[in-house]
């Protein structure tokens, strides 16, 4: 059984032709007879070689719209009898079955016409059924038969006839097996997932045929992979490759920038916003964003809404970095950036991202919706006997879109559609607030006049009355608590405003 099996008979239907030209002609050349249907069989006619279409050895056309093309015992009994067993070879045998050795066919376009938004009716003709079956049915009996389920593992294929005498060996036909069930897994979680959009089973299905190897994980003592394609999200202008840690950070760098319209920077350390503002010019938001904490922009991520010209780039360039994110850079930008090999910069596509997020927890899966919900004026109720001023609003907006990015519990105070300061990821709310304030004064700025949010209820006054005492005018929070009333009665006993949005936004 382990023996090499030399290559006599082919079936060979596949979707995608590129690259099939030399291997069908290196099996013609070794007298392998060859089978095929539809397109395929026309594509080996017109390279000038010798094929047996599928109808003549079934001596059943294609039917049904081309549905039915291959589901017949002489083309199933070719791939999955058993060259060991004396029964299937009398079976064969009787009905003039051809051993078929090697299976190359690939699998309709299902993904791609649901991504390029194809009708209900094109997407079920998508579906394929032979190929499936072909594929499972060759890779079930690896032990006599080869099967390629994909045009990558063409050239592969190839070299291996070539230097194996047309024959291949059972660690071969394996490897490809394996290969295959994951075509077929794959293939099938799609269609599944395409179905289960509507009154959804309760299920757990994911499939991502990408990998990328990373240096590391979190610590150089854990291996990391991600699994997607970062070349369809990103473009690589410049840099070494992005580590498990870096990617963790332009995510959150990416999903904070989207909450934004006017030119805006961010900087981000360890997934939390330490610079974040919005100005009329991309220049100015860097600067402004950057003296927010320009201690913890160091070797962080920076991310821009708008591109990046050469000015703006003259003055990042003082600062060190591990990533750059805009979604374009003028030319002479980038050229400066390549000075430094190993900074990343990464130019932004445009991909639509999922709305759902998973990871993995105790011996399973917890997956969630991701938090899209973004609070403006309309949805905030004044709680309190001042009502905040217009720029109070403008910047409790503001100060909203970056308390939902940063890690509970956490406090962010805002001035002028500027991040001054912010407490991260404490295990209380009034440590946030007073982390928040040491900050902002340990940089110089003045909380006279500022706004601030929570990303959560507060359950006593005390945060309330600090940040009052610490100049800031105005306070955003979801509400929900049962003493909700003793921070709104602390907030006019201060005299500050006091905003509700009902809606919390927990990071964690």
């Amino acid at each position: 059984m382990s023996q090499p099996v030399k290559i006599k008979n082919a079936l060979i239907s596949v979707y995608y032709k590129d690259g099939l030209a030399p291997l069908v002609q290196h099996l013609a050349e070794q007298g392998v007879t060859l089978f095929s249907t539809g397109g395929t069989e026309q594509f080996i006619k017109d390279l000038g070689l010798p094929v047996t279409a599928v109808e003549d050895l079934t001596s059943y056309p294609s039917i049904l719209g081309g549905r039915v093309k291959t589901l017949h015992p002489k083309v199933f009994g070719g791939i999955l009898n058993r060259r060991g067993l004396t029964a299937d070879q009398e079976q064969i045998t009787q009905y003039e079955i051809p051993e078929i050795d090697l299976v190359i066919v690939d699998l309709y376009p299902f993904e791609e016409t649901v991504k390029a938004g194809g009708t209900d009716e094109e997407i079920i003709e998508k579906i394929d059924i032979g190929g499936i079956s072909l594929i499972r049915a060759a890779a079930k009996n690896f032990n006599d038969v080869v099967i390629i389920a994909s045009k990558a593992d063409y050239g592969t294929l190839l070299q291996q006839l070539q230097e194996q005498n047309n024959s291949t060996t059972l660690a071969q036909r394996k490897a490809y097996a394996k290969k295959a069930f994951h075509t077929s897994s794959h293939y099938d979680t799609a269609i599944f997932n395409y179905f289960n959009n509507e009154e959804p089973l309760n299920v757990f299905k994911q499939s991502i045929a990408q990998a990328q190897t990373l240096r590391y994980g979190e610590n150089p003592h854990q291996q990391g992979t991600f699994y997607g394609n970062l070349e369809e999200m990103f473009t690589k202008l410049n840099g070494k490759e992005l580590s498990y840690n870096n990617l963790v950070d332009v995510d959150a760098a990416v999903s904070l920038i989207d909450e934004f319209t006017e030119p805006t920077f961010a900087i981000l350390k360890h997934t939390n916003a330490c610079g974040v503002a919005s100005r009329p010019t991309i220049l100015q938001a860097w600067i402004d964003a950057l003296a927010c904490d320009p201690v913890s922009a160091f070797g962080g991520v920076l991310i821009a809404n708008r591109e990046i010209d050469l000015a703006t780039a003259t003055a990042i360039n003082n600062l060190f970095f591990e990533v750059l994110i805009a979604p374009s850079y003028q030319p002479e930008a980038v050229e400066l950036f390549r000075e430094k090999k190993n900074r990343v910069i990464l130019q932004r596509n445009e991909v639509e991202l999922s709305n759902k997020q998973f990871k993995t927890l105790l011996n399973g899966v917890i997956e969630q919706d991701k938090d899209l919900s973004l609070e403006g004026a309309e949805q905030m109720t004044t709680v309190t006997e001042k009502v905040p001023s217009a720029e109070s609003i403008q910047d409790l907006i503001f100060a909203n879109k970056i308390v939902k990015h940063t890690k509970s519990n956490t406090i962010v105070f805002v001035k002028n559609n500027v991040l001054l300061a912010s407490g991260v990821g404490q295990t209380s709310r009034v440590d946030a607030l007073k982390q928040a304030v040491v900050k902002a004064n340990s940089f110089g700025f003045d909380l006279n006049g500022a706004v601030m949010a929570s990303d959560a209820f507060f359950p006593f006054p005390d945060c309330v009355e600090l940040a009052a005492e610490a100049g800031i005018v105005a306070v955003l929070q979801p509400g929900g608590s049962i003493k909700d009333k003793d921070s709104v009665e602390m907030a006019n006993q201060k005299g500050i405003a006091m905003v509700t949005t009902g809606v919390r936004h927990f990071k964690h």
